[in-house]
């Protein structure tokens, strides 16, 4: 079986690398490095969007909830559909024409730096900061995820497996940028959404149907079919606040702010929330399902995150096995791609170029942009070891991290203009700190995911500090004004 794999596996990764040497002759400068240009469609923004989002949390983590908690895990589903919705028609195209048309911001840092005349960099060094502090966690946990499919498939070493999955990764980032991360994102979100329809379709069929399921289910856990089983208030609360964490994450948020046109948003909404709706439900279904399937087959299964891998491989023809297996490389290698090369382009063009040196030429930012691919991707590997790191409580950590730290901050700035430089920073530090200070509290309402808190507590240092401090110069009030106007034609 191992061979069709390899295969399979060898002539995906020659396909992302070949991606990857095809944009390295086409990147001229650096916004052509962590931007593009500003020349995707909005198919490539909507699916690139859609797979760095999801990564490999969508067949690994999410079906895994699904199989050890049973219909309690959709709760978290529902909260992610609304976010995304709400970030896509919110903030999506107001970003693209803030980031634009004021100075041309090209990274989170830089579009914060502008909407608030940072003159002394300091709002942002401190973004800088929150980003790289917390996509070292998430870079991570794709990492671990990508290494427990090579373990488990090829039977390989953890700390072997874990080598071979960052330097795939590493490779085409670092000689694409940005264009070969959004269109090998594009590839990956086609192949994740496959595989996510196929297996449950299959699984259903080899266990006799959807009646045979739940009763197997049924007799032998009733509470897995239960939406609202051995669960609080607090608890559907926390599942459904991670939608909140849309509002705040840098690797989505520079989808938007890539497309060629902003009048082109409403089209890839429409795309990406389509290839969101099919993949959730699909991912939703192989845990479930494969749960019953685990029980008609008397497996083992000693981890609830290896579902979609062991159903592929039992179940599939070794060349279609292959190809589904592929597609959970695909959904890790979408977000660490994006991750790694937002971290790079703060590093980049918002330490080196803005504070370091502010005469570099493109050429030089470009190789310093690819270095620090290199230098981020070693300290997540590092993080990475610990083979018995947890995909979903990884990435539970950095969404929440982000979403607090910038979601608030994102929204205001886009709709309100009496919010100050002072309030800005006051929000990024508190929804920071919130967030790492409620991880460590356990028990009662501290049991609360961390980022709901957060996120309130961001909003409200945001509205205090900005009403008793300086307020922003009328240039940007006005700069502000004409945003709107341009969003109202």
């Amino acid at each position: 079986m191992e061979t069709p794999l390899l295969i399979s596996f060898v002539g995906y990764m020659l396909v992302m690398v070949g991606i990857g040497f095809y944009f390295f002759f086409k990147t001229s400068d650096l916004s052509d490095y962590i931007l593009g240009g500003r020349g995707l469609g909005p198919g490539v923004t909507a699916l690139s969007a859609g797979a760095s989002d999801m990564s490999g949390w969508l067949l690994l983590g999410l079906p895994g909830m699904m199989y050890s908690d049973g219909l309690v895990g959709s709760w978290i589903a529902v909260g992610l559909l609304i976010g995304a919705y709400l970030n896509w028609h919110y903030v999506a195209k107001p970003l693209r024409v803030y980031t634009h048309h004021l100075n041309d911001a090209i990274t989170i840092p830089d579009y914060f730096s502008s909407r608030f005349k940072d003159d002394k960099n300091s709002l942002r060094v401190v973004t800088a900061i929150v980003i790289l502090l917390f996509y070292t966690l998430y870079t991570s946990a794709g990492l671990v995820g990508g290494a427990k499919l090579f373990e488990a498939t090829f039977q390989l070493d953890y700390s072997t497996a874990l080598i071979i999955g960052s330097f795939i990764i590493v490779s085409y980032t670092f000689l694409g940028g940005y264009n070969a991360v959004s269109w090998t994102d594009f590839i990956q979100g086609i192949l994740m959404m496959l595989a996510l329809v196929i297996t449950p379709i299959v699984v259903i069929y080899e266990i006799g149907g959807v009646s045979e399921a739940l009763s197997l289910i049924q007799m032998s856990n009733q509470s897995h079919l239960n939406i609202l089983s051995g669960v609080s208030l607090i608890s559907i609360l926390s599942l459904l606040a991670w939608g909140l964490g849309y509002f705040g994450q840098p690797h989505i948020l520079v989808r938007f702010m890539s497309i060629r046109d902003e009048n082109e948003m409403d089209k890839a909404k429409l795309i990406g929330m389509s290839w969101m709706g099919i993949s959730i439900v699909g991912s939703l279904s192989v845990g479930f399902f494969g749960y019953a399937y685990v029980l008609s087959s008397g497996i083992d299964l000693q981890d609830s995150e290896k579902i979609f891998i062991t159903l592929s491989q039992l179940i599939f023809n070794p060349w279609i096995a292959g190809f589904l297996l592929a597609a959970i490389l695909a959904a890790i290698m979408s977000t660490v791609d994006s991750q790694l090369l937002v971290s790079s382009s703060v590093l980049t063009q918002d330490i080196y170029h803005a504070v370091i040196r502010k005469n570099a030429s493109d050429k030089e930012l470009v190789w310093v942009g690819r270095g620090t691919v290199i230098v981020i991707a070693v300290i997540a590997w590092y993080i990475s070891t610990d083979k018995n790191s947890n995909v979903l409580q990884l990435v539970s950590y950095a969404w929440a991290g982000f979403g607090a730290a910038f979601g608030p901050l994102i929204i205001f700035s886009l709709y309100s203009k009496t919010i100050t430089r002072a309030g800005a920073i006051a929000g990024m530090l508190t929804g920071t700190i919130s967030v790492v200070v409620w991880k460590q509290l356990e028990g009662g309402i501290f049991d609360l995911y961390e980022l709901l808190p957060s996120f309130i507590f961001a909003s409200i240092a945001i509205v205090i500090v900005s009403r008793f401090s300086e307020s922003s110069p009328d240039y940007v009030k006005e700069a502000f004004t004409q945003v709107h106007k341009r969003l109202e034609k």
